[in-house]
């Protein structure tokens, strides 16, 4: 319980909480009513705090769950994410199955952040299960990323690029169910509170992927809600 020290809510009220706004989509404010109707009084204020605080832990206790295995084929691409009134950019790559491999939210859209989250992705998977193919958009600072990771050893030699536009309809499918989550937010304050927000976005995203489904005990909600929780018993 040290990690809910100072709450005052119960564990499984707190991550009940955090689980519905990452996975429906919903405003602070929305989330507040629905508690209360169940009898859970809740400042929609202290519901940001709880989503800043437990969302990333979520996503990070989870991680080793939910990472992929061998893919031959990675799909690369970004999409753009409102932040402090700005444009920024939200790096992603999935598998040729559609599972999520990594995620990466940056001020910039170029060879330095390309690299950086290409670099990020690939050595969070064991060496062994990188990908063969990495297909990406036409933006054109994936190439020398790409070539500056292979000098430096973290990307394969024979890893190939492909510009094939078509081969990228999954990847831009998968961003608009992540947007669906994100638009009720209506911008983010901060690079920090949008990626926080993100990554328990990202992870209840992986729940409807079928990411988790070797870990559930059952299926549905209450198999989800167990995993969870079993996550911060440790």
């Amino acid at each position: 319980m040290s990690n809910f020290k100072g709450r005052h809510f119960t564990r499984d009220i707190i991550l009940w909480a955090v689980r519905w706004y990452c996975k429906y989509g919903i405003s602070y404010r929305e989330l507040a009513e629905m508690l209360s109707e169940r009898g859970v009084f809740v400042n929609h204020t202290t519901l940001y705090r709880w989503i800043q605080r437990y969302a990333p832990e979520i996503e990070r206790r989870l991680r080793w769950c939910w990472k992929p295995s061998l893919s031959t084929s990675w799909q690369v691409d970004e999409t753009y994410v409102r932040v402090g009134g700005a444009w920024m950019y939200l790096y992603r790559a999935i598998t040729k199955e559609a599972h999520t491999v990594d995620f990466y939210l940056s001020r910039t859209r170029n060879q330095k952040a390309a690299k950086c989250f290409l670099g990020k992705a690939l050595r969070s998977i064991k060496p062994h299960n990188h990908p063969k193919t990495i297909n990406t958009d036409k933006d054109r600072s994936y190439a020398p990323a790409l070539a500056a990771l292979k000098k430096m050893g973290v990307c394969d030699d024979d890893t190939v690029q492909r510009q094939v536009k078509y081969l990228n309809n999954r990847i831009e499918s998968d961003h608009g169910k992540l947007k669906r989550l994100i638009n009720p937010v209506r911008g983010f304050q901060s690079l920090k509170t949008a990626f926080a927000t993100i990554r328990g976005f990202e992870v209840m995203r992986m729940f409807r992927k079928g990411q988790f489904d070797m870990w559930l005990y059952g299926r549905g909600p209450l198999a989800e809600v167990r995993l969870i929780e079993e996550a911060f018993t440790a």
